[in-house]
């Protein structure tokens, strides 16, 4: 959790930006690369480093990757997890592993696996947050600022126990992050700490800063005054039955004016289902439709809910809007470490948005990874960005 070496974003191969200061240090290489390692250590510095994320592409191999890179970084702890996509230099992008690394000048952290998550037991959860959140203040509680940054199996179906658990030890401290992905395969997915692969697992970053941060989550998506509930589900596995007393698919399909043989991930990222909790809305993504006409969903359904067809606002306005007053309220342009839904990368591509999107994202210093799902304090979430806003240190500080 000291020691290592990283630098800014350079090389690889690709036609990139001119390096953008800030905290957080950057390294891409393609999946396919005879030598990643060696890749990303070449755009590094030698500056001490704290903590290294990897977010690799189904396409590498991540067994060798994650080997590779233990060791590599001096004492920094090294988390590593398969994508669903990447966010890196060009925006969204694919086929890349992306190394983001944090300075021991400016973090401290502390970092932990989380293992075989459908035998979770809450108290012991709750109070190993509550252990490693407490040794971390102790070490570091010079440092003003703070966040906790989670990586989950997104096969799992155990993002919702395991996000309010950990909110519930966590106390102040906002978390967020996001569901690991296997591209559009939904077959397999793994984690990595310090070189051990672990599936049916989750892994937790705690971090303080010198730097301002800014955790926050964000969605384009406006309710609308369709409203439908749920009258048969299986929600151990996220599977709806019916909705409003009819097949589920088939009701779905109607109430969109579609034949249920069009349904698609398509049409799901462009009509997507909100519930509401509290004052807000949150979706409630549909991950497919199975051969019984139910509906899988990507997070927690239940019997009784009652879910709101909503309508995408632009999404390239929105997200420019968003991003940009992320920056004015930190006074500066910050780094933005990202959990993004895979279902805003289809709906950018079904609306031919994808170029102008990814151009937000590069030049607003957005990284990190698309997701099966993304967390946000004690809720999954699904169709957000997630992330943390990590903005230059003070300059008395420099």
């Amino acid at each position: 959790m000291d020691g290592g070496g990283t630098g800014t974003d350079s090389g690889s191969g690709l036609t990139a930006r001119a390096p953008q200061p800030g905290a957080l240090r950057v390294a891409q290489v393609s999946a396919d690369h005879p030598a990643p390692l060696d890749a990303i250590c070449a755009q590094l510095t030698a500056e001490p480093l704290e903590l290294i994320l990897l977010f690799v592409s189904p396409e590498a191999d991540f067994r060798a990757v994650t080997r590779q890179a233990r060791g590599r970084f001096g004492n920094a702890d090294v988390l590593a997890c398969t994508t669903a996509g990447e966010l890196g230099r060009l925006g969204y992008e694919e086929g890349q592993i992306i190394a983001v690394g944090f300075p021991a000048a400016l973090f401290s952290a502390r970092t932990y696996a989380i293992s075989d998550l459908h035998a979770l037991n809450e108290q012991a959860v709750i109070d190993t947050a509550i252990q490693h959140r407490s040794a971390l203040t102790r070490r570091a509680g010079d440092l003003p600022w703070e966040f906790a940054f989670l990586m989950i199996d997104g096969l799992s179906l155990c993002e919702e126990h395991l996000s309010a658990m950990l909110a519930a030890g966590l106390g102040p401290m906002s978390l967020f992050g996001g569901s690991t992905g296997d591209g559009t395969a939904f077959q397999q997915t793994w984690l990595a700490r310090n070189g051990t692969v672990l599936e049916n697992a989750a892994l937790v970053a705690l971090v303080r800063s010198r730097c301002p941060v800014h955790v926050f989550s964000l969605d384009h998506l406006m309710p609308t005054d369709t409203r439908m509930v749920v009258t048969a589900a299986d929600p151990e596995r996220r599977i709806v039955q019916e909705i409003n007393a009819e097949p589920a698919a088939a009701e779905y399909a109607r109430l969109l004016g579609k034949d249920p043989n069009q349904l698609d991930p398509f049409i799901f990222a462009a009509h997507p289902v909100v519930v509401r909790l509290g004052d807000t809305h949150h979706v409630r993504a549909i991950r497919q439709v199975n051969d019984a006409g139910d509906l899988v969903f990507f997070s927690a359904i239940n019997e009784g809910m009652v879910l709101t067809l909503a309508e995408p606002e632009d999404i390239t306005r929105h997200l420019d809007r968003e991003l940009a007053a992320l920056a004015r309220a930190g006074g500066a342009a910050p780094q933005i470490l990202g959990c993004d839904c895979m279902l805003r990368r289809i709906e950018a591509g079904q609306s031919q948005k994808t170029h102008e999107i990814s151009a937000i994202l590069r030049d607003r210093n957005v990284i990190g990874f698309s997701t099966y799902g993304e967390q946000i304090g004690a809720l999954h979430v699904n169709q957000t960005l997630t992330g943390v806003a990590i903005y230059p240190p003070p300059a008395t500080e420099d």
